[in-house]
């Protein structure tokens, strides 16, 4: 019924990036777009209060500082995560330094962590510098990481997607 003419393969046209795009003369050359990766940024994300994310093998990776005020049912790796009050993760969390002020269910690895009073954690913690503050409630094992580098956070995207490939194929 709707065509874009002879020999069209009714897939919609790709815009062209932002990046590339030349300015008429005397014209600022345009911002790039948001969709667009930059690979030097320091952003900070945030998982509100109204969002849970579940699902089997989930991994959210986070290259800058990540808030987390809803709940996460999956691993999480980033440079510094904060669990906020009303936050809640069940699943690893594996960081630089990781701030928990709510409920973790899990592991944690990081090489800074503290928990605040309102924190609520059910796990084991591999750390370099552990900070309890008192009215924390904490059940589970404490470990000093003997090689720094144990804790260090896997952060590359591609290495996550080839072990999810890897299972696809496998039937997992």
């Amino acid at each position: 019924m709707f065509s874009r003419g002879p020999g069209s393969d009714n897939a919609p046209p790709k815009p062209p990036s932002m990046a590339n795009l030349t300015p008429p003369p005397g014209q600022a050359k345009p911002v790039a777009s948001p969709f667009e990766r930059t690979s030097a940024s320091n952003g900070n994300s945030v998982i509100g209060t109204d969002l849970t994310i579940m699902g089997e093998k989930i991994t959210i990776i986070s290259q800058n500082r990540l808030t987390i005020d809803g709940d996460v049912h999956g691993d999480i790796h980033g440079r510094q995560i904060v669990i906020g009050e009303e936050g809640s993760v069940i699943g690893t969390v594996s960081a630089d330094a990781i701030e928990v002020r709510g409920g973790v269910k899990g592991a944690i690895k990081a090489t800074n962590v503290i928990l605040h009073t309102t924190a609520q954690v059910e796990g084991d913690i591999m750390h370099q510098t552990l900070s309890i503050s008192e009215g924390a409630q904490f059940d589970g094992r404490v470990r000093r990481a003997k090689d720094p580098a144990d804790l260090k956070p896997n952060l590359d995207v591609s290495g996550f997607e080839a072990i999810r490939l890897q299972a696809l194929t496998n039937g997992g």
